[in-house]
C-alpha cells in the first residue's frame, strides 16, 4: 500500500490483541471498566487512568462498536490507545504507535479500504472540460477532470465522498490522497488525454507541502507533462478553518508553476471571501446554481456576480453540471469561459494504447509519488 505516516492495520490488530487505553479521566474509566465486564473480557487497572484488556481477534469487532456506544464523542478522541500482542506493557516502538480511540475504531472499518489501496482496486475516470462556445456534438476539450474510484471486495465502487470520509476519521487522509493523485496522473499519461489536468486534493491531507511538491513535480516532470498542464483542484473548502495554511500550500504549488482551481464557489457564504484571499487560477460555479439556470432570475443574478467579479481579477471561470443546452447557451452568453457536465460527457475511464514496456516506464515515473506516500 502507498502508505503516509499510519501503521497498516495488522499493526494494531493480532489473534490476540493487548489493548492499553489511557483516558483523560476516571469516568471514562469507569465506562471501559463496565464495559469489559459486561463483555467478559480479561482487563486489568494499570493506573488510575490506564486499563488494559485482551480481547481474541473474533470479539474485536464487537468491542470496538460497544466502546463507541459507551463513551461520548469527546471521551473517544480525547483518550488515547496503543496494542501489543503480548500481555507485557508496551515498549518505546509501541507507544509511539499510540493514536486516539476513536481513530483507532475508524482504522479498523476501514479494512477493506486498506486491502482496496493494497490490492490496487481504484481507478481514474475523466470528465471532459469545454469552451463555452462548444457544442455538444463537437466539443472543443480544453481540460480534463480526474475523479477517484475506488471498489470494494466485491467489485462494487464505492461513493468517493463517503472513502475519503472514513479516510480522513481513521488518519488515512494524506494516504488515500497520493494514491488518488498518482492514479489520475498515471492513467491521463497512459491515455494521452489532450489538453490539461485537473486533479481534486484536499488541503486537509497536505502535511508537509514542500516534500509532496517535490514528488509530484518530479513525477510529471519525468513523464513529459509540464506543470502548466497541472491544475490542483482545491476540494472541502468550507473546512478550511486556517486559511494562511491553504494559502501557503497553494503557495508552494502555484511557485513551480501549476495552476490552482477552487471548487464548487458559490455553495457556501465563505466562497466569495476563499476568492478574495486565494485568488485562483479557475473558480469553478456550483452545479446548483447552474441548474435550470435559465429560467431562473435569481440564480442568473447571482452567476453574473461571480462572473463579473471573477473576470475582474482574471479568473477563468468554468460552470459545472451543465445538462441541457439551454444551460449551456446561458452561460456561454454570460461570458463563461468553460463548461462541465453531463451534456458534453459523463466521468468513464479511458482507455490505454500502450505497449507493455511504455506502461511500466510510465509506473516506474510516479515512483516519487508512491515514495512520498510511503514516507
Amino acid at each position: 500500500m502507498y502508505c503516509a505516516d499510519c501503521e497498516s492495520i495488522d499493526d494494531y490488530f493480532f489473534e490476540d490483541t493487548y489493548f492499553w487505553v489511557f483516558v483523560p479521566t476516571v469516568e471514562s474509566f469507569g465506562k471501559i471498566a463496565s464495559l469489559c465486564g459486561s463483555l467478559g473480557l480479561e482487563a486489568k487497572q494499570e493506573t488510575s487512568h490506564c486499563i488494559s484488556c485482551h480481547i481474541k481477534k473474533p470479539k474485536i469487532s464487537h468491542f470496538l462498536t460497544s466502546i463507541m456506544g459507551a463513551l461520548e464523542m469527546a471521551e473517544l478522541a480525547g483518550a488515547k490507545v496503543t496494542t501489543t500482542e503480548q500481555p507485557q506493557p508496551p515498549n518505546l516502538e509501541q507507544m509511539a504507535r499510540m493514536t486516539t480511540l476513536d481513530v483507532l475504531v475508524n482504522r479498523y472499518k476501514a479494512k477493506w479500504l486498506i486491502d482496496s489501496v493494497d490490492k490496487e482496486r481504484y481507478e481514474t475516470w475523466y470528465q471532459p472540460i469545454v469552451c463555452a462556445q462548444s457544442s455538444a456534438e463537437q466539443p472543443t476539450i480544453f481540460a480534463h477532470e480526474g475523479l477517484f474510484r475506488i471498489r470494494d471486495e466485491t467489485g462494487s465502487i464505492v461513493p468517493p465522498q463517503l472513502a475519503f470520509q472514513l479516510a480522513e476519521s481513521s488518519d488515512l487522509l494524506f494516504s488515500l490522497d497520493l494514491v488518488a493523485r498518482r492514479s489520475a496522473v498515471e492513467n491521463a499519461a497512459k491515455s494521452k488525454l489532450p489538453g490539461k489536468l485537473f486533479i481534486n486534493f484536499n488541503p486537509s491531507s497536505i502535511y508537509d507541502p514542500a516534500y509532496c511538491l517535490r514528488a509530484t513535480a518530479a513525477a510529471i516532470h519525468t513523464l513529459g507533462m509540464k506543470p502548466e498542464d497541472i491544475v490542483f483542484e482545491v476540494t472541502e473548502t468550507h473546512k478550511a478553518s486556517d486559511l494562511n495554511h491553504l494559502k501557503g500550500i497553494l503557495a508552494f504549488y502555484r511557485s513551480a508553476g501549476f495552476q490552482v482551481a477552487l471548487d464548487d464557489i458559490g455553495s457556501g457564504w465563505s466562497g466569495l471571501n476563499l476568492l478574495q484571499r486565494l485568488r485562483p487560477d479557475y473558480v469553478k460555479i456550483d452545479m446548483d446554481l447552474v441548474r435550470d439556470i435559465h429560467r431562473d432570475d435569481f440564480k442568473q443574478n447571482i452567476v453574473n456576480s461571480l462572473i463579473r467579479i471573477a473576470k475582474n481579477t482574471a479568473i477563468k471561470v468554468i460552470a459545472e453540471g451543465v445538462e441541457t443546452a439551454e444551460e449551456a447557451e446561458w452561460l456561454h452568453n454570460a461570458n463563461a469561459d468553460y463548461l462541465q457536465g453531463y451534456l458534453f460527457g459523463k466521468p468513464q475511464p479511458v482507455k490505454q494504447d500502450l505497449s507493455k514496456a511504455a506502461a511500466d516506464n510510465i509506473e516506474q515515473s510516479l515512483q516519487p509519488l508512491a515514495k512520498a506516500a510511503q514516507r
